[in-house]
């Protein structure tokens, strides 16, 4: 029964993960299993059996709730553009608070506001340029074809670091480091929920294999990411905390921007939408509030293990 109900935590955990502003670490926490799952990734080779059975029942769950995530959230982006997109920035403005809390009572100077702004700038520029540059069914910024190629592997390995480093962060969510620079759609539910929802069920293997062309680099940068760069994060928030998380706040409070600078979003536009983005935006800002409840004290816990 223990065993079912970690897998069952797992599905928990995989579910915030391909939900935007909703944080891995933050569910983790909010079960009581953080430092538990830290420990055990940071001492997988040196004590393999014994933290292998701790992690491999969340490991299920993780991936049976990111697969379930992505299918369903490609049926919504496709029938639901805004409400489901508004729903996304209210649970990113939501987890607004829980990063500030990390710097509360912080000085912040000069540095601290030049690394916010240079950050959010990082963030929105890129989107810009690429809304200018898209071609073809792609060119109002909207859904990407994503090639299969040496560059594109490299890029595909880097966003895969960049999402399980903030994932192992409790406030931060790697989803939401997708949706910022505009590959959460393509990868999470273009690529896997269709792999899933239409190409394995149509029986089109053709598509199949380049989705795992682009799947297979990215879970490899996942893995690179939870053992490597969420060591120097957890380095440079131990070290310069309030100047990581400047950061951190810059990209984020620039993501809803991004985000409404898709013109796919506004797709099927009317009165109804528009009731129902701004419900969705209040239901997706209470989410996060609720489930991001005083991050910080477990994640030092954690990291001290």
């Amino acid at each position: 029964m223990k065993w079912l109900l970690d897998v069952l935590r797992g599905v928990v955990i995989g579910l915030a993960n391909v939900i935007p502003g909703v944080s891995g670490g933050t569910m983790m926490v909010s079960m009581g299993i953080y430092d538990k799952l830290i420990y055990s990734i940071n001492n997988l080779f040196r004590k393999f059996a014994e933290c292998i059975r701790v992690v491999l029942p969340y490991l299920i769950g993780l991936l049976a709730g990111i697969i379930l995530g992505s299918v369903v959230l490609n049926v919504a982006f496709e029938n639901y553009p805004l409400p489901t997109n508004t729903l996304f920035i209210g649970l990113i403005l939501g987890s607004l608070p829980i990063i500030m809390k990390q710097i509360r009572g912080a000085r912040i100077n000069a540095a601290c506001v030049l690394i916010f702004l240079l950050f959010a700038a990082v963030v929105i520029v890129p989107k810009a340029i690429a809304n200018g540059t898209l071609v073809g069914e792609n060119v109002n910024g909207g859904s990407r074809a994503l090639p299969v190629d040496v560059l594109h592997i490299i890029l595909y390995i880097a966003l895969g670091c960049m999402a399980s480093a903030s994932m192992v962060i409790p406030g931060i969510s790697g989803s939401m480091m997708l949706k910022i620079f505009g590959y959460y759609e393509p990868i999470v539910t273009q690529t896997l929920g269709g792999t899933f929802k239409d190409a394995i069920p149509s029986g089109n293997w053709a598509l199949v294999g380049h989705n795992l062309g682009i799947l297979l680099p990215y879970v490899i940068g996942l893995v690179i990411g939870i053992f490597g760069v969420a060591k120097l994060i957890e380095f440079l928030l131990k070290k310069w905390k309030v100047y990581t998380y400047c950061g951190i706040l810059g990209m984020v409070a620039a993501s809803p921007a991004v985000i409404l600078m898709d013109a796919s979003v506004y797709a099927g536009f009317n009165a109804a939408v528009c009731a129902a983005a701004v419900v969705t935006l209040a239901v997706g800002i209470v989410i996060a509030l609720k489930l991001g409840d005083d991050p910080g004290k477990p994640a030092a816990e954690g990291a001290a293990l």
